[in-house]
């Protein structure tokens, strides 16, 4: 029903039977006034009765631009009657004062409509603000995001590098900005040389964090181990990032692969966290994955990580990839796309060749390692080769 205060305006020539039309509008709490010419319409005005006697055609237009409007006449051979309607008006009753309730309830009808109409376009501006401020806020969220790619890039190691005859090189795309995976790889001293290659699980902002933590634990153990017993850092360290991620209770958890290259032995002692794919181990012209498996790391309390160790010829390639990989391979199973993986790792001699080898579109295949993701739709996860080879390298 109508409120009072919204008021409905009578146009029609003074007299008795104004007056009279104006008591049947009335009725049922409408608010009425009565006018004599459209130039008389008060502002607050929602919707006008025009009388076809009061209005001459010319100013049906006019009328019905400015408000909604229900025509009234008392013959229903009146020819303004046609004009009015063709030239927008709502709607016409013949008779009003007999039809006086059928009237009533057009009116309120259509106050109702028109006031739909203003809340829907109240919405509409609403929501054209709303969707302004959403897009800022995404803007500045794809700027800190492009800043936080650039800064995680900083933390990757150099590319292509050699340390002790091996020698490094990756390729990492995240899905758009910011990246759950990361790898390093650092020499220790004269002996030994340190990596890893992790794939936090998801993708954006809570994933790249976690690299940044895996990061710095991954520096301070460094530091702090007396370069004995290497069989038993690559567990440590797991265990450790075990802990850690459960302690900060964000949900995270991450497959891992240490290692521990010994090249006084010519020796690969490592442990991993349900690393899939297993790296594969080229020698000899044949590849063929690394044994071994382990819980992920930030599942599971007090999880204990297996020590395991293979003998690394003087002319090996390694190959370590993200899960992200299996998906631009083909086949209908797992088993089926680690097979292809295999086949095409072992015909491949460089990071290049082994991507040229992947279903990817041509805006990534020809990506660089520190792809920014413009001009790329975002991907389903995030992709990530490194390659270790060795041991005739020439330092960098």
């Amino acid at each position: 029903m109508p409120d009072a205060n919204e008021l409905v305006c009578l146009i029609d020539a003074p007299g008795a039977e104004r007056d009279a039309l104006a008591e049947v509008i009335a009725k049922e709490g409408l608010a009425v006034i009565a006018v004599e010419c459209l130039e008389q319409l008060p502002d607050e005005t929602v919707l006008a009765v025009a009388h076809a006697r009061a209005v001459p055609s010319e100013a049906w237009q006019a009328l019905a631009e400015r408000l909604p409007t229900l025509v009234v006449s008392d013959d229903r051979q009146d020819s303004d009657l046609i004009h009015a309607v063709d030239a927008g008006l709502v709607d016409y009753v013949i008779e009003p004062r007999r039809h006086g309730h059928l009237l009533r309830r057009m009116i309120r009808r259509v106050i109702d409509l028109h006031r739909l109409a203003r809340e829907r376009e109240h919405d509409r501006e609403r929501l054209s603000e709303l969707n302004e401020r959403l897009e800022t806020h995404l803007a500045m969220l794809r700027l800190d995001q492009q800043a936080g790619g650039q800064i995680q890039r900083k933390l990757l190691p150099p590319r292509p590098q050699s340390i002790g005859g091996v020698r490094c090189d990756y390729w990492l795309v995240p899905s758009l900005y910011l990246s759950g995976d990361f790898l390093d790889f650092q020499r220790f001293d004269d002996r030994y040389t340190l990596f890893y290659f992790a794939d936090v699980s998801g993708h954006g902002a809570s994933s790249a964090f976690v690299t940044v933590l895996l990061k710095s634990l991954s520096h301070r153990w460094q530091q702090e181990w007396d370069g004995r017993h290497p069989e038993e850092l690559a567990p440590r360290w797991l265990a450790g990032l075990n802990r850690e991620l459960l302690d900060t209770g964000i949900g995270k958890h991450a497959t891992l692969f240490v290692g521990v290259i010994d090249r006084e032995r010519g020796y690969l002692h490592y442990s991993l966290g349900a690393q899939l794919p297993m790296p594969m181990l080229m020698a000899e012209g044949r590849a063929h994955y690394l044994e071994g498996e382990g819980m992920p790391v930030g599942l599971f309390p007090d999880v204990e990580y297996p020590r395991l160790g293979c003998a690394l010829p003087a002319d090996f390639r390694l190959w370590l990839c993200s899960d992200g990989i299996l998906e631009c391979l083909p086949g209908e199973t797992l088993e089926a796309r680690l097979e292809v993986l295999r086949a095409r790792a072992e015909g491949s001699e460089t990071i290049l060749d082994l991507r040229r080898g992947l279903a990817l579109g041509d805006d990534i295949a020809e990506a660089d390692g520190e792809d920014d993701a413009s001009g790329r739709d975002e991907l389903p996860d995030d992709l990530t080769i490194m390659m270790l080879s060795g041991f005739g390298n020439d330092d960098a």
